[in-house]
Parts: structure tokens; C-alpha cells; sequence
């Protein structure tokens, strides 16, 4: 399974695909896609259905926040350029 950049939040309304999709270790884009085909047949039922999930994923992130590693310190000496003097062409 490939790891997606996750998208900007002015991409998300309200990220409760990309919440749930995080929280189960699945690519968002299925549940949205999924919303989508269901919106077909019954807007009200997948707008109830939405609002439901919404306050689960708030009620659960207010529970239990995600705790993320702190990222790495950048190693500078990984991408130092060599100490060798440039040559010009003559």
C-alpha cells in the first residue's frame, strides 16, 4: 500500500474521510468515493451518515488526541556539499 501526502485542509470538509482513513490505515480517497456513489441514491441518508462519522472522529479526537513522534532533527552533514573547490574550465 503507498503512503499518499496528506492533502491540504482546504482540500478536507471538515476531514472526516482522512481521519477515519488514518485511524484504520486505509487511503481516504475509497471512503470518498464511496460518499460519492451513495450520493446517487440518498443525499439526506450520506449527509445524516457524514455528520454522524464528523462527531465520532471529534468526539474521539477530544478522548484521545493522535500523539505524533516529534520528526527528526535534519542531519545538516547529509547534505553538505564536499569541501572541494569548484574548477572552472579554462
Amino acid at each position: 500500500m503507498t503512503d499518499t501526502p496528506a492533502p491540504a485542509a482546504k482540500d478536507n470538509l471538515f476531514g472526516v474521510c482522512a481521519a477515519i482513513g488514518e485511524d484504520f490505515g486505509f487511503d481516504p480517497i475509497w471512503l470518498r468515493v464511496g460518499f460519492a456513489v451513495a450520493l446517487l441514491f440518498s443525499l439526506e441518508a450520506v449527509l445524516a451518515t457524514y455528520a454522524a462519522l464528523g462527531l465520532v472522529v471529534l468526539v474521539s479526537r477530544l478522548i484521545a488526541p493522535s500523539r505524533k513522534p516529534a520528526a527528526a532533527p535534519a542531519v545538516a552533514a547529509t547534505f553538505a556539499m564536499p569541501e572541494e573547490p569548484l574548477r572552472r574550465a579554462a
